[in-house]
């Protein structure tokens, strides 16, 4: 026997070690439970069905559900090395149709979703357990008489903020109206007016609530508990303040909205958002992993327009490409959210080099492209990716604000 041979054996020793037993098969003639077939084997051979009758214990039981989850075999232990450090090897492989040696690939990308949100639902809970104790110093300093008188300074701060970006936006409503003359002036500076009285009141009753709080610990305490802040309530009207909304029949007050979002109330909602923004975040991720299977079609749709003229390549396998880039981005990203903050910053500055490069190498060993060509095509579809990645956050920021 050669060295080879001994080497080989050895291995195959090792991987028996850690491979599951197949007890012998006792259960011959039996009728099969689905088909009523008598058996053979441990699987039957008209239908497929296994012969398994699943007694097992409970802990036998959790393993086999997370293994099922996850495909812990030997599949898992050949994806993953290639995922992070070959990933043109396995979009080669997926591509091909070499798909029973690895974990499907769509599998792959809804557990690393999972992770992704786990460690981002992981992240925000430090975030709002770091600001316990800024909150618990901040209702203290609201219990004493230069506390509340520093808060309602802020307050009414706010508040003035407020009306005066109203009271602009229902000025710039008004001249727009009168240059328009598709209503009589007199009616136009009617409504115009009223506008005003209905801000000038709504800052009234915020300034009235920050005289409340600076002399009344108890209004103090009730407004920390329930972030409720004067220049926010004031703030919550003004949508409705646009005077836009009030010529086209909105009466001061009503809860009609104008169609668009005006400077103020953006203004008031993201005072909102840093008032308090442990909850704002819990909003936005709420909606961002629903969003996150967006990101599928649109890496997959650039790199269909990048390879166009390729035609041996179709939109399933631009999609199974997509599947392990985006794999590596959600795995990577949600070890970076569970990492000490000073290490994940490192790792994080470490991502934005990796990721193009491992982008770089999914399309010179998935796609077969030059280096050249490789580059070029990894600034495109970067490019693309991170503009629609960015349009997407910026929109889902902006929808979280309207949700607070």
């Amino acid at each position: 026997m050669t060295g080879a041979d001994l080497e080989a054996a050895a291995a195959d020793s090792v991987r028996d070690l850690f491979r599951r037993r197949t007890q012998p098969f006792t259960r011959k003639g039996e009728p099969c439970a689905n088909c009523g077939t008598p058996l053979e084997g441990h699987y039957c051979h008209e239908c497929g069905q296994t012969t398994d009758t699943h007694h097992r214990s409970i802990l036998h039981l959790i393993w086999e559900a997370i293994e099922g989850m996850f495909h812990l075999d030997g599949r898992l232990a050949r994806t993953l090395p290639l995922l992070f450090l070959k990933p043109g090897v396995l979009a080669k492989d997926y591509m091909e149709g070499r798909i029973a040696r690895h974990v499907p690939p769509f599998r792959t990308f809804l557990v690393a979703l999972l992770l992704f949100i786990f460690a981002a639902e992981h992240a925000i809970h430090g975030m709002q357990h770091e600001a316990e104790p800024a909150a618990h110093r901040r209702a203290e300093t609201l219990q004493t008489p230069q506390g509340r008188a520093s808060e309602a300074a802020r307050i009414r701060a706010l508040a003035a903020t407020a009306r005066d970006a109203a009271l602009k936006a229902s000025a710039e409503t008004r001249d727009e109206a009168l240059a328009d003359g598709d209503e009589p002036r007199a009616k136009v500076l009617a409504k115009y007016e009223s506008s005003k009285t209905f801000i000038a009141t709504q800052y009234a009753r915020a300034v009235s609530r920050a005289d409340q709080i600076e002399h009344d610990p108890d209004a103090a305490k009730k407004a920390m508990e329930a972030s409720e802040h004067l220049g926010e309530t004031a703030a919550l009207q003004l949508r409705d303040l646009s005077f836009e909304a009030e010529i086209g029949g909105q009466e001061p007050g009503g809860h009609k909205a104008s169609g668009k979002y005006d400077e103020a109330w953006f203004k008031a909602q993201l005072a909102k958002a840093l008032e308090n923004p442990e909850f704002y975040f819990v909003v936005m991720f709420g909606w961002a992993h629903r969003l996150a299977v967006l990101l599928l079609p649109i890496v997959g749709l650039s790199l269909a327009i990048v390879y166009v003229n390729r035609r041996q390549f179709f939109i399933y396998d631009h999609l199974l490409v997509a599947t392990n880039l985006l794999s590596f981005a959600f795995l990577t990203n949600a070890l970076g959210l569970v990492l000490p903050a000073s290490v994940g910053s490192i790792w994080f500055t470490l991502l934005a080099i990796w990721t193009p490069i491992n982008l770089f190498q999914t399309l010179r060993g998935g796609y077969g492209s030059s280096i050249p060509g490789a580059v070029f095509k990894t600034l495109v579809v970067w490019f693309t990716s991170a503009t629609a990645f960015g349009v997407l956050l910026v929109a889902l920021m902006f929808f979280s604000l309207t949700q607070i």
